[in-house]
């Protein structure tokens, strides 16, 4: 019997492939269309899931379930509010900044222009850009990256109102949870697994985001970099997408640093980024995380590429999340699919074995020299 159904699935197995990948296009394609309700109702519910703890804390020192819920939901909007002031006071200081330096950005592009002609491109058309350049449109670029992450009012206003309905809800997740946990084991074990790698990691990334955008914020008014707190903040920012970010933030300090300190600017520019982002992102996140994510590099690379296509500056934010929301849906809460877990990244068995091997492969060659030493008698 298990022969027979083995070859009935292995004869439709390209059918079933093929079937899925049409309901991925056709799922991602319903999510672009309908983006800009999607982004901010899951923002909200990423927004839930990091301040559940504070209810439940509050709840067990005695407060009332009301009483709780109001204070997360204060609190929560107070976190909006000052960062959407944050947004639109560097937005403002970016719109004052840029036309301070037009000539000398004009000027930049010229010589870049020249330069390259001179290496054999074609300085025609060269010529043309440097002379239709207008500083000014860097303003609305920079401005959309800025204020992508708040959207307008009508965006706010879904994120303001899932907050308190979702956070009016979570009051009876425990007690939903447990009823369905004779049910659905798997199903209950997944959402909690879910909402403690997403808070882990979304709290974490937020605290490590905020230094890391301090200090380049520091070091860039200490360099003399113009718009050193806008750049901080964009630093924080992009201290949520994961790989790219660290290349998207440190671009426009270069830029400015060059105008006004040239290559010893730069130069410090790069090696304090670095630094920080190589401490940061690189030696204590990993740590402190753990194994909340389990997602590999080149998952967490494409995860942000394509959530970013598909939701656009707050896709790529949320990238993780996303990755591991479609992760316990199709994985996680599925017996049959628990086997594609390492192949997604959730290696820490496979370290293992690779470090128990390692451990064996140097006790042979200890023991090898200890027989060379020792010599034939």
């Amino acid at each position: 019997m298990t022969t027979e159904r083995e070859g009935r699935v292995s004869t439709h197995r390209n059918a079933f492939i093929l079937i899925g990948i049409g309901g991925a296009v056709l799922a991602t394609t319903g999510l672009a269309a309908i983006g800009s309700i999607v982004a901010p109702v899951f923002l909200a519910l990423v927004l839930t899931i990091c301040v559940h703890p504070l209810r439940v804390a509050l709840e067990r020192r005695g407060v009332p379930r009301g009483l709780a819920t109001g204070s997360v939901i204060t609190a929560v909007f107070l976190l909006l509010l000052g960062f959407g002031y944050a947004v639109l006071v560097a937005i403002g200081q970016f719109t004052e900044l840029v036309p301070q330096f037009a000539s000398e950005i004009e000027g930049w592009v010229s010589d870049a222009a020249a330069w390259l002609g001179s290496i054999g491109l074609n300085s025609a058309q060269l010529s043309d850009i440097a002379a239709g350049f207008d500083a000014s449109s860097i303003v609305g670029f920079v401005g959309s990256l800025l204020g992508g992450v708040t959207g307008s009012i009508s965006m706010l206003v879904v994120i303001l109102t899932m907050l308190l309905l979702m956070a009016m809800d979570s009051a009876f997740l425990p007690t939903l949870l447990r009823q369905l946990q004779p049910h659905r084991p798997l199903v209950v074990t997944a959402l909690a697994g879910y909402g403690s790698g997403v808070r882990r990691y979304m709290v974490v990334t937020t605290l490590l985001g905020l230094a890391q955008g301090l200090i380049n914020w520091f070091v860039l008014v200490l360099l003399g970099v113009p718009g050193a707190f806008i750049w901080g903040l964009l630093s924080f920012l992009c201290s949520f997408i994961p790989n790219i970010g660290y290349f998207i933030a440190i671009v426009p300090p270069i830029f400015f640093g060059a105008l006004v300190g040239g290559w010893p600017t730069v130069i410090a520019v790069v090696i304090v980024y670095g630094i920080v982002n190589a401490g940061v992102q690189s030696v204590v996140q990993p740590r402190v995380v753990g194994n909340a994510v389990a997602l590999s590099q080149s998952l967490t690379f494409f995860s942000v590429l394509f959530w970013a296509v598909v939701l656009g500056p707050i896709g790529a934010i949320l990238a993780i999340p996303l990755t591991l929301l479609v992760r316990m849906v199709l994985v996680d809460t599925n017996p049959s699919a628990g086997w594609i877990r390492p192949l997604l990244g959730d290696v820490g068995e496979a370290k293992a074995v690779m470090d128990a091997e390692d451990v064996d492969r140097k006790s042979e060659r200890v023991a090898r020299r200890a027989e060379r030493r020792a010599g034939p008698g």
